[in-house]
């Protein structure tokens, strides 16, 4: 589920262009001039992941590592990246497991309107904008699932969409270009069945019965891993524990806009006010200030 923080406000320095524009703006129009800049905390994260060409490499280089990583796998019948793996797994099909949020399906525009609405995020416009099919494709993933399909690896996409979103996202993905599964259902929702809440340990297993997981992609450790929901110590800890896997069979793409990250600090206590929760983050921090002169 996609998270967003509240509004802050109006900083007292801007930046030369910005401020040049505000001052040339109220000149014109002092209606305009009256009008705060909208602020909101996911400003910097959708600009990089909408127009920054260091988001689209950071993508591409993951997705490139995949396919490296997935032919070793395919070499190796003892392989797998599922800590759900039970029993003699070695002659199943093998099968990769995406997250689809931010992992193969970039949904920049929805938080990007959080950002120049002033807004947040909410089930209901969440919903309309996955009804709306518009998401797009994070750089190298398609590419990236057309290739384990070549190969003959099955692609599941384990997301927490609710089972009544999986029609619409079935049309976007498809219409990205995305394998579909043939006759197998490969898009595992949240609540599609009783246990499948927002944890995907009981959707991996689920998998796992069937098929020999070799490569996990995600862009929250809750895409690996149920640990994900702790505390920053205990989220510490986990990935402490688990680091040897990221770059082997875990494959992490940045997602600075929202997850777990972002509410551990406020022990994912959504019912904060947006000022409290920007405090626990804040205070989270480990600053650097220079000293006075």
């Amino acid at each position: 589920m996609i998270r967003s923080a509240g509004a802050g406000r109006l900083p007292m320095r801007l930046s030369g262009a910005l401020a040049l524009s505000l001052l040339t703006a109220s000149a014109l129009s002092p209606a305009l001039a009256a009008d705060p800049v909208p602020q909101n905390d996911l400003l910097n994260a959708e600009l990089w992941m909408q127009r920054s060409v260091e988001y689209k490499a950071n993508a591409l280089a993951v997705y490139a590592l995949g396919r490296i990583q997935l032919d070793k796998a395919l070499a190796d019948r003892n392989w797998t990246a599922a800590t759900e793996q039970t029993g003699a797994y070695q002659d199943l099909p093998p099968a990769v497991v995406l997250d689809l949020d931010e992992t193969a399906m970039d949904n920049s525009a929805y938080q990007a309107g959080l950002v120049t609405t002033n807004g947040e995020f909410s089930p209901k416009s969440w919903d309309a904008w996955v009804k709306a099919e518009k998401a797009t494709a994070v750089p190298g993933a398609v590419e990236f699932t057309q290739y384990a399909e070549s190969k003959g690896v099955k692609v599941f996409y384990v997301t927490n969409r609710n089972a009544d979103q999986e029609e619409p996202t079935r049309r976007n993905a498809q219409a990205l270009g995305f394998p579909m599964g043939g006759n197998v259902d490969t898009f595992l929702m949240s609540k599609e069945k009783p246990d499948w809440g927002s944890a995907k340990s009981t959707r991996r297993a689920f998998i796992a019965k069937d098929y020999r997981i070799v490569l996990l992609f995600g862009d929250n450790y809750g895409d690996f891993s149920d640990a994900y929901n702790g505390g920053e110590a205990d989220r510490l800890k986990a990935f402490e524990a688990d680091k040897e896997r990221f770059g082997r069979d875990w494959l992490m793409l940045a997602n600075p806009g929202y997850g777990s990250f972002e509410s551990a600090p406020y022990q994912h206590n959504f019912k904060l006010s947006a000022d409290e929760k920007r405090a626990r983050k804040i205070g989270a921090l480990e600053p650097w200030v220079a000293p006075t002169q």
